[in-house]
C-alpha cells in the first residue's frame, strides 16, 4: 500500500508537470516536483524499510515490486490523466515485468 502510494506521488511529480505547468520555466517545474518527490520518498523509505527488515523480501525483489507497482499507476495515469492513446506496448511491458517478477521470485 505504501508503495503504490508512493508512486502515484512520484508519477505526478515525474510527469504531472508536462500538463499542469506546460507554460511554467523548468527550474519552477522542478521545485515544485521536488516538494511532490518529497511526500513520495516519505512512504517509498518506510515502504522498502517494512519490505526488507519485517517481510524479508530482497533488494531485488524490492525492485521488481516497485516496478510493476509503477507500471500499474503509470499506465492509468498516462491514458486518463495525460490523454495518452492506449498502446500494445503497455501490454508486452506488462508481460516483461511478469516475467522479471517470474526470475525474481522463483528462488524465494
Amino acid at each position: 500500500m505504501l508503495l503504490t502510494a508512493s508512486n502515484v506521488f512520484m508519477t505526478m511529480a515525474w510527469y504531472g508537470h508536462l500538463k499542469n505547468l506546460a507554460t511554467a520555466p523548468w527550474y519552477m517545474a522542478a521545485l515544485i516536483s521536488w516538494g511532490i518527490a518529497l511526500a513520495e520518498y516519505l512512504l517509498q523509505v518506510p515502504a522498502n524499510r517494512i519490505g526488507f527488515q519485517q517481510a524479508g523480501l530482497s533488494v531485488g525483489q524490492l525492485k521488481i515490486i516497485q516496478e510493476l507497482i509503477t507500471l500499474s499507476v503509470f499506465v492509468p495515469f498516462s491514458l486518463y490523466y495525460l490523454d495518452q492513446p492506449l498502446k500494445l506496448d503497455y501490454l508486452w511491458a506488462a508481460f516483461c515485468m511478469a516475467g522479471a517478477a517470474y526470475f525474481i521470485f522463483r528462488s524465494a
